[in-house]
């Protein structure tokens, strides 16, 4: 019955949001008002039941699946002059939320842009974009999809779908959408450093120890900082003992006794004396690999929105 009562809700609200609508007159408003009180009576739901509500409105569910059957085909039906001037205020509603970081508000407003306009690819794309920023990368790459359907050679939504199948790991993919953004777009450096960045994590997942890394090692190695506090550390005498006895033990070798495991151990236990000074004496480049093993970030993250 969860399910039944997750459809009626999402019926309900559709149901209100048309009641809103100037075009109906006040006996149509009436029969939605009856008809969303039958609903909430049958069902034993009400507005307040804010868990039963789902991430998309019912509308734009039937229109995703619309799409997908009719191989995203563009509605034939054009929205009306007042339509699309309200869905342009929308949409810029939705920018100014976007750069002031309030994503979900963002998306929002892109929805009911999109409510009232179903063939302008632009409102699609900003909300990939506010969804990528929420993570939503499969929500985004459906946006970018829909987009692309109805304009083809809008640059944009090849890039945006690039950067959301990066964020998941989809790099042949992501390389792919990128290429496709230049060739629509030759000269944007945004898409060209975007590229150049999918085919670096491309090449690092193909590398088992890149991959194990998790981070670029030419570059931490190439870190000026990282290599005065290597030398520094390097002079502590307990990492000094450390690393003399490792060698004496390679030297010896098994048949002197020592070897195998005890290697290992002294290996782990130079490696705990090396981060605990490197801890101490920059924390801040601590923090700074840390930071970089969890998401490398992409150039255009304060991209213009159309």
């Amino acid at each position: 019955m969860a399910v039944e009562k997750r459809l009626a809700f999402a019926i309900v609200q559709f149901l209100r949001d048309q009641t809103h609508r100037s075009a109906l007159n006040s006996d149509e408003q009436e029969s939605l008002e009856v008809a969303i009180q039958c609903l909430e009576t049958t069902f034993k739901i009400s507005s307040s039941d804010c868990h039963l509500a789902v991430s998309q409105p019912l509308r734009e569910i039937f229109l995703n699946a619309l799409l997908k059957n009719d191989n995203l085909t563009v509605p034939e039906t054009s929205p009306s002059p007042e339509d699309i001037e309200r869905a342009e205020q929308l949409k810029n509603e939705g920018n100014n939320h976007m750069k002031e970081e309030n994503y979900r508000c963002a998306v929002e407003c892109y929805t009911k842009a999109i409510d009232l306009d179903l063939r302008n690819a632009v409102y699609y794309c900003n909300r990939a974009a506010a969804h990528s920023k929420l993570g939503n990368y499969t929500e985004a790459t459906g946006d970018c999809e829909r987009a692309i359907g109805i304009d083809p050679t809008y640059s944009k939504a090849y890039g945006r779908m690039g950067l959301a199948l990066t964020a998941m790991s989809k790099y042949p993919e992501a390389i792919s959408y990128f290429k496709k953004a230049l060739v629509l777009d030759p000269e944007n450096e945004t898409y060209k450093s975007n590229l150049k960045i999918a085919e670096q994590k491309h090449k690092e997942a193909s590398s088992p120890i890149a991959a194990g890394l998790g981070f670029d090692m030419a570059s931490l190695i190439n870190n000026p900082a990282f290599i005065s506090m290597a030398a520094s550390v390097m002079q502590n005498q307990q990492v000094q003992q450390l690393m003399s006895g490792m060698m004496s033990n390679a030297v010896r070798g098994p048949a002197a006794g020592v070897g195998g495991l005890s290697d290992i151990s002294s290996l782990i236990e130079a490696g705990q004396q090396f981060a605990q000074q490197i801890q101490q004496q920059n924390p801040e480049l601590i923090e700074q690999l840390r930071n970089h093993i969890r998401s490398r970030s992409f150039s255009g993250s304060a991209e213009e929105h159309s």
